[in-house]
């Protein structure tokens, strides 16, 4: 009998790039939407690049109870990937809790009620990295916590993937099942945007590409790329070593500014359009007034962030990617889908 994967938000992009890493290894793959007008764009996409005979969907709304008990019925292991990801910072810090940490809640109980053998919660390197007075350059790892307090420094979208990811920890702690539960911590991802719904980093890109930004914004992050995100999350089924761990997925670090040197290497045609320097940190303080998306880094402009991701590639048994793969896949996706 095939085990059978209940992937939450699988329209999204992450969760698309897992379900057809799954898919092609021979898994059954329950996916949920939260509208049913998702559907068919998602599994359009997924069969391009999987056999989808072991793929199928359910609506259900992560603000309400209804039907995540019976979607986890017969499932073997649940991945839970779907988080909102604003591209702009709203004022209100609290406004993403619902869906995130509640969210998360049901998803893991309605594990927990059907006895699924592994949860894998995708988590963020934002809910680590984030505090004040941070030496420069600074280094976190698999034991921080971003600063949840830190209301100048941790918006919205900082606070609901740190205190979900908490709140996933402590409901199986408390249950006695800590070793049940791992989480995937990305950095800033890229790679294959495969269609047009794609995520925020995707967007990044996709105004790079049109010139948007007369500069780069002094911002440094880590690269993870979609796939071996993907591929993350599938390498923990049935690996008893990744239990209770937070795996940090990603290679290198690199400045805003070496993304774009890499896309006018590998693209000249766009080089003319892609920021060659750098921003006075001022700068993107001044553009944050008018455009909320560029506060999302201005509590990290300048400093430049250290972290060493071996002991997950160690767990997980394989490699991960160089950013120069994932961003030039990146690039070349996004234009070969005429979002440029």
């Amino acid at each position: 009998m095939t085990d059978k994967v209940l992937v939450t938000g699988i329209s999204g992009w992450i969760a698309k790039h897992t379900a057809i890493e799954l898919l092609n290894k021979g898994y059954e793959v329950l996916g949920t939407v939260r509208n049913k007008d998702l559907i068919n764009q998602t599994k359009e996409t997924i069969k391009k690049h999987a056999p989808i005979e072991n793929l199928s969907f359910i609506e259900l709304d992560l603000l309400k109870n209804d039907g995540w008990d019976e979607a986890a019925k017969g499932c073997k292991y649940i991945f839970h990937i779907a988080s909102p990801f604003p591209m702009k910072v709203s004022r209100d810090r609290e406004c993403l809790l619902p869906v995130a940490v509640d969210g998360t809640l049901r998803v893991l109980n309605a594990g927990i009620n059907a006895g699924v053998e592994q949860i894998i919660k995708t988590s963020s390197i934002v809910a680590m990295f984030r505090k004040p007075n941070r030496s420069n350059p600074y280094t976190f790892g698999e034991n921080d916590w971003t600063d949840e307090n830190w209301t100048e420094g941790v918006n919205d979208y900082f606070l609901s993937k740190t205190k979900a990811e908490k709140a996933a920890w402590k409901l199986m702690e408390s249950k006695g099942l800590k070793s049940k539960l791992t989480t995937i911590n990305p950095g800033g991802v890229f790679g294959d945007a495969l269609d047009k719904k794609g995520g925020t980093s995707i967007e990044y890109v996709r105004q790079f590409l049109k010139g948007k930004f007369p500069g780069a914004p002094k911002f440094a992050v880590l690269i993870s790329d979609v796939k071996d995100i993907a591929k993350a999350h599938v390498a923990c089924i049935g690996n008893n070593k990744v239990g209770g761990r937070r795996l940090i997925v990603g290679k290198e670090v690199k400045k805003l500014v070496e993304l774009s040197q890499l896309m006018a290497e590998a693209m000249p045609e766009y080089a003319k359009k892609l920021p060659k320097k750098e921003l006075p940190n001022f700068m993107v303080k001044l553009i944050s007034y008018i455009d909320s998306s560029a506060k999302m880094m201005i509590p990290d402009l300048g400093i430049l962030m250290q972290t060493d991701t071996s002991y997950s590639e160690e767990l997980l048994g394989f490699k991960f990617k160089p950013a120069k793969d994932c961003i030039i896949e990146n690039a070349k996706s996004v234009v070969q889908l005429g979002l440029v």
